[in-house]
């Protein structure tokens, strides 16, 4: 259930929660397989002793079961960190010299900035434009820069901004054909979605748990094993090593895993996240993803009748999107206006650029252009969970409504 909040007449209402795609409360299957570990807690591949075993143990299940949900095939590594951005940062660490990385401007800050040599391309209007402007920038690098040098594409699996979802397949036979390889954003696809490194046929995918219903600081990147195995470690510890020598000037680092995750890691976040991927795989997904859908339309049906109001987008009206909706409010401060739906009406959603500055930034401008009304400098986001109601719709639209106008 959710917290009750007050609101400034003294009377308590439920807290509308609608920024899920910041971050997911905690699921109570995370929950429990902390609290059973507890007992058991002890250092992770550090001991012999029974805690250290059972602990090592729950980690690798973790690992293992984390693998199956992202669909992991034989020798693909999976490698936990912190979130998404840790993810793509290691990924970008891993690279070999001189590979060149190709992402769209569209990206979410993580996709769009770890890389040490990136070309990137406009924003798309449709997926098939996505497609086809992928494919005509991979011929020119190749054409210019030849078969050997390795390339990297770097694209998200739905935007963290308006949904939409990206057609992963497609853009990875893309990549492929020109000897490239692609790596998925997919940390805002997977609370919603399937994510399924076998059937996209793609290199590498990175998620958070955070967005997942497990607790922060737990994420995690998968995929092939080669680059990964190259690189020096993400970080230089105890746990990737094989070997130092007594001077400590030589030291072979481990492969696998271990390599970049030196330390003592996260086993309670990395057994929470776990947790939740057995539950999500176990769960009727096809059955939440209609529920979704449903509030998802009636969220942006009921907007677009409010005057002023502009919903963000940059596919066509009417594509594949998972629960997300952003917009901005003519002639009013989003911040203004979220602070507003927080403190009056016991409503939370999202206000910024959403760390995705120039992707929003140009949706704003467009959403300018097409209404013919002036945009705010920032927008909001309304994002849909496994606890959203139609009451928590509706709130939010009524709200609005009272505030900017009567829906028309």
């Amino acid at each position: 259930m959710p917290p009750q909040v007050a609101l400034p007449d003294g009377h308590k209402v439920p807290f509308a929660n609608l920024d899920y795609a910041a971050t997911a409360p905690v699921a109570r299957a995370a929950a429990e397989a902390v609290e059973a570990l507890l007992p058991w807690y002890g250092s992770v591949h550090r001991g012999a002793g029974a805690l250290s075993q059972k602990t090592s143990l729950e980690y690798e299940r973790a690992r293992q079961t984390i693998g199956d949900f992202l669909g992991c095939r034989p020798g693909d590594e999976v490698v936990f960190t912190r979130n998404t951005t840790d993810a793509m940062n290691l990924l970008a660490h891993a690279l070999p010299p001189d590979t060149l990385t190709v992402t769209f401007l569209g990206e979410h800050h993580a996709g769009l900035l770890p890389w040490p040599s990136v070309h990137r391309l406009p924003i798309p209007a449709s997926p098939e434009s996505a497609v086809a402007s992928l494919a005509e920038a991979l011929r020119a690098i190749r054409a210019r820069d030849g078969a050997a040098r390795p390339v990297l594409v770097a694209v998200t699996a739905a935007s963290n901004v308006t949904g939409e979802v990206w057609p992963i397949a497609d853009l990875v036979e893309q990549a492929h054909r020109c000897g490239a390889r692609l790596a998925v954003d997919a940390a805002q696809l997977a609370p919603h979605r399937p994510v399924d490194l076998s059937s996209w046929d793609a290199d590498y995918v990175a998620i958070s748990g955070h967005k997942l219903y497990a607790p922060f600081g737990a994420g995690v990147l998968a995929g092939r094993a080669d680059w990964l195995d190259q690189a020096p470690p993400y970080l230089a510890g105890g746990g990737a090593t094989r070997s130092v020598d007594a001077g400590a000037e030589t030291v072979t680092w481990t492969d696998g895993p271990a390599r970049h995750e030196a330390g003592t890691p996260n086993v309670f976040g990395a057994v929470a996240l776990g947790a939740v991927c057995a539950a999500l795989a176990s769960s009727d997904r096809a059955d939440w993803q209609d529920h979704e859908a449903r509030l998802s339309a009636r969220l942006e049906r009921r907007l677009v009748g409010i005057p002023g109001v502009a919903v963000l987008r940059s596919f066509p009206a009417g594509s594949d999107r998972v629960g997300i909706v952003s917009f901005a409010v003519s002639g009013e401060d989003s911040g203004d206006l979220a602070t507003w739906l927080s403190v009056e009406h016991g409503i939370g959603v999202r206000e910024g650029l959403f760390c995705a500055h120039p992707f929003s930034r140009h949706l704003l401008s467009e959403a300018g252009r097409r209404t013919g009304r002036p945009m705010p400098a920032t927008a909001l986001r309304a994002s849909i969970g496994a606890g959203t109601t139609a009451d928590d719709i509706d709130r939010l639209v009524a709200a609005l409504a009272d505030r900017v106008g009567t829906a028309r």
